[in-house]
Parts: structure tokens; C-alpha cells; sequence
């Protein structure tokens, strides 16, 4: 099982702002820093980490921590 600290942890590599920035409620572009260019960044950090191959549809559809969570959980990552 992953962990909800190692998925902030994924989002603060990708998006090169501190851990403690990163909430349950962070939406894509609710902070300057997560735009559609670090949405990439997201998706490859998501990617190497979880060791997943994310679809273009669901790359679409990643709009807040909830919608990844779900995501990766189909994609056979659950996080607690």
C-alpha cells in the first residue's frame, strides 16, 4: 500500500514547492504552480514512482487529488 505522504511527496517533486504545500484539496491550476505544463511533470512523476502507464484520457481527467487517487487505484495503486 502507498501512502498519502509518498503521493504529496509526488506532487512536491513535480511541482518543486514544499510537501507541506500540498493539501487534499489541491486542484489543477489552484496554485500557480500546477499548470498544464507541470501537469506533465505530474504525470511522469506519477508515472516513475507508481511504476504505472497512465492513458491520455485519465491524464485529462487528473484534476484534483481525489480524481488521481482513483486513477492510480485503477491502475492497481491503492493509497491510504
Amino acid at each position: 500500500m502507498s501512502t498519502t505522504q509518498e503521493l504529496h511527496q509526488v506532487f512536491a517533486t513535480a511541482f518543486e514547492i514544499p510537501v507541506e504545500s500540498i493539501t487534499a484539496d489541491l486542484e489543477y491550476q489552484g496554485i500557480v504552480e500546477w499548470d498544464s505544463m507541470s501537469h506533465l511533470l505530474l504525470v511522469d512523476e506519477l508515472e516513475k514512482f507508481y511504476n504505472v502507464s497512465i492513458s491520455m484520457e485519465d491524464i485529462l481527467e487528473m484534476g484534483n487529488i481525489d480524481k488521481i487517487k482513483a486513477i492510480l487505484k485503477k491502475n492497481g495503486v491503492e493509497i491510504q
